[in-house]
């Protein structure tokens, strides 16, 4: 278990971006969460998509939410890890399984796609720099 007192004590590499950045790149990616997730939950409500669709779509939320508390509450950069290889995995089925019902909400969530696999490289890196 990696404990540190304070995020900006890790050694992070070079190309990290100044901690000022993630709050607005958030900000925008929960609003298109926000929009496409919620439209995948009414598509399940309207009996328009299955289950097997929203299910990725959920646990991506979960994982998501959970990220923020497992690295800057529990400091545990290894679960933090683990945390966000299960956000990517399940943002990658989301997008598949979305595919066929909503072609546009695999769209919108390609801008999350891809800041999820910069901050995936990112947790990996400061994992590996702080053991």
């Amino acid at each position: 278990m990696n404990n540190y007192s304070s995020y900006a004590e890790l050694v992070k590499p070079a190309w990290a971006p100044p901690a000022e950045v993630f709050g607005p790149v958030w900000s925008i990616l929960y609003v298109l969460i926000a929009v496409s997730f919620g439209y995948v939950a009414y598509l399940f409500i309207k009996k328009r998509a299955p289950f097997s669709v929203l299910l990725p779509f959920l646990l991506n939320l979960a994982f998501n939410l959970t990220f923020t508390p497992i690295q800057f509450g529990l400091k545990n950069l290894t679960l933090a890890s683990v945390d966000i290889l299960l956000v990517l995995g399940t943002l990658v089925w989301a997008i598949f399984s979305v595919w066929k019902t909503a072609r546009w909400v695999a769209f919108a969530n390609l801008p999350y796609l891809v800041w999820v696999v910069f901050a995936t490289f990112l947790q990996l890196t400061v994992s590996s720099l702080n053991p």
